[in-house]
C-alpha cells in the first residue's frame, strides 16, 4: 500500500512538473536523452522584440547567448542545445519587449522528459539483432543491439506534438524541406525557410502516425529522415 501510494504521489508530481509549460516567463527546459536539451515555451505577450536564450556552469553568473529566435512573436517555440559542454547546464532566456523593456527569466537546470521517451521515439529505441549460429545459439549469449529509430535535429515533433523544424542560419541559407506519407507519397513542400525556429500545423498532416521528410540547402540534400506525429487523443 506504501509502495502505491508514493507511485500516486510520484506520478502526480510528475504530471505538474510536465504541465509547467505556461505562458513567458515561464518555459520548459527538458532532456529526452542523447545528450540533447529541449527549451520551449509559449508566448502570449502582444509585441516581442527579442528572445534569446542563454546558459551557464551555474545559476546566477556567465550565462552567454546561445541563440536568438528569428520570429519572437511565434506563440510555441524553442530550440534543441545539442551540444552542452557539460551536464546539467542551466538555461534561461533574455525577454525584450515591444517598448524596451526586458527582463531575464528564472534560470533551470533540465529535467527528464520520461513521456517523451515512453511515447514519443525522440531516444533512439534498440532491438535485438543477434543471429542465430550453426549450433542454434545466439552469438555465443552475445545480444547485438543497434538503433532502430535516431530522431532528426532539424526536424521533429516537439512536446505539445507539433512538427517543429529548427534550422540554424536560416537566414543565410536556402532551406527547404519536402515532407511525404510513410509509403512516400509526397504531401507538400515548404520554400524559402528564413525562420530558424518554425513550427507546424498539424492540419496539414492529416493523421497521426509516421512521416518522412527530405530537408534541402538550395539543391543539396541536408537529412533524409522520419517523425512521429501523435494522436490527438
Amino acid at each position: 500500500m506504501n509502495r502505491f501510494c508514493l507511485l500516486i504521489l510520484f506520478l502526480i508530481s510528475f504530471s505538474i512538473a510536465a504541465s509547467a509549460q505556461d505562458t513567458l516567463p515561464k518555459f520548459t527546459v527538458t532532456t529526452p536523452g542523447n545528450g540533447r536539451v529541449i527549451i520551449g515555451w509559449v508566448n502570449n505577450y502582444g509585441l516581442v522584440k527579442q528572445i534569446s536564450i542563454q546558459r551557464s556552469f551555474d545559476s546566477i553568473n556567465n550565462f552567454k547567448t546561445i541563440m536568438s529566435v528569428a520570429d519572437a512573436n511565434s506563440r510555441q517555440n524553442g530550440y534543441a542545445d545539442t551540444k552542452p559542454p557539460a551536464d546539467r547546464m542551466f538555461y534561461r532566456l533574455f525577454v525584450v519587449m515591444g517598448q524596451g523593456q526586458y527582463f531575464f527569466t528564472q534560470a533551470k537546470r533540465p529535467f527528464v522528459d520520461t513521456f517523451s521517451v515512453a511515447k514519443n521515439p525522440v531516444v533512439e529505441k534498440m532491438k535485438d539483432t543477434s543471429t542465430a549460429t550453426s549450433n542454434g545459439s545466439k552469438n555465443n549469449g552475445v545480444v547485438v543491439k543497434k538503433p532502430e529509430f535516431i530522431s532528426s535535429y532539424y526536424v521533429y515533433t516537439n512536446k505539445d506534438g507539433y512538427v517543429f523544424l529548427n534550422l540554424p542560419g536560416a537566414d543565410k541559407k536556402k532551406y527547404h524541406v519536402k515532407f511525404f506519407d510513410e509509403d512516400d507519397s509526397f504531401l507538400f513542400e515548404v520554400k524559402n525557410i528564413k525562420e530558424s525556429a518554425l513550427t507546424l500545423d498539424k492540419t496539414n498532416f492529416l493523421h497521426s502516425g509516421w512521416f518522412k521528410f527530405e530537408l534541402y540547402d538550395d539543391d543539396k540534400l541536408i537529412e533524409k529522415n522520419k517523425f512521429y506525429l501523435p494522436k490527438e487523443f
